[in-house]
């Protein structure tokens, strides 16, 4: 078991892609999935997979198990999930800390989040500034529900929502 804890951005420009190492497409799928549990299945590359266990015990803290697993057992969970996503994802160094940057495609196109794992809460990272508004802690931007959702979020819609929540007015601190 390791915990999770993390910090989740939306991306608004293609700053990123300077440094961004070549990326992995990822398709997952969650077989149980509420508010503070999950069970996902995911398949890195259409060659490896992986299924993951997921206990929230904070905002930004989760406690995980992950195991590989057969490529054609994911595929066949992949019938029984409640919703699945694709993405691609890239992985950026800036200032010590490793981002992940995740380009959505399918009913997501256009949706790109940055997140960095923290070693603990206390952890403060340099935020680089081709990162837009913060999202953590919001499950309009989780994978779990974006999985579920049947219509197009894109980046158009993300904006959208966050001027209707009063996050974009937000200043974020370096």
């Amino acid at each position: 078991m390791s915990a999770e804890i993390e910090r989740k951005f939306l991306v608004f420009d293609d700053r990123w892609r300077q440094r961004a190492c070549e990326g992995s497409v990822l398709r997952q799928a969650y077989l149980v999935a509420t508010k503070d549990r999950i069970v996902r299945v995911r398949t890195i590359d259409s060659r490896s997979a992986k299924l993951t266990v997921k206990i929230r015990s904070s905002r930004a803290r989760r406690e995980e198990f992950e195991y590989d697993i057969p490529y054609a057992d994911a595929k066949e969970m992949f019938q029984y999930a409640q919703g699945a996503i694709e993405k691609t994802r890239f992985k950026v160094e800036h200032q010590g800390h490793i981002w992940e940057v995740d380009v959505y495609a399918g009913q997501h196109r256009g949706l790109v989040i940055a997140e960095v794992e923290l070693k603990d809460q206390a952890d403060n990272p340099v935020l680089p500034d081709w990162l837009g508004p913060e999202v953590t802690g919001n499950s309009h931007f989780s994978n779990r529900l974006l999985a579920g959702r049947r219509t197009d979020v894109g980046v158009a819609v993300a904006a959208d929502k966050h001027r209707s929540l009063g996050l974009l007015a937000q200043k974020r601190s370096k």
